[in-house]
């Protein structure tokens, strides 16, 4: 699996990502939520899930997609996106938890 990042790696990973965060984030506002916030965290759930939808449905209108000399296959695309999330998730909770640590000794 060689690729380059290149436009359309980026644009398949921040949709990925968007409707990620946005389904979570629409979870949790409508869980903890009362009153206005728990329609507003219907609607963060609807969004994540339509953009979520519009993903799969452009990454399987074509197997392929071009990148310069040779084109790159949409699995290739996908497997790479959740690659990154997993790593950014990861990243996060470390960063987070060094930060969590550091203020409850302080």
């Amino acid at each position: 699996m060689k690729m380059d990042l290149d436009i359309w790696n980026f644009l398949t990973i921040i949709l990925l990502v968007f409707a990620l965060c946005t389904l979570i984030a629409g979870i949790f506002t409508a869980y903890f939520g009362a009153g206005k916030s728990r329609k507003i965290g219907a609607g963060l759930i609807v969004l994540g899930l339509l953009i979520g939808v519009m993903w799969v449905y452009l990454a399987g209108m074509s197997n392929v997609i071009p990148g310069g000399d040779e084109n790159i296959i949409v699995a290739d695309v996908i497997i790479l996106s959740i690659y990154v999330i997993i790593a950014t998730i990861i990243g996060i909770v470390m960063a987070l938890g060094l930060f969590l640590g550091a203020i409850m000794k302080s």
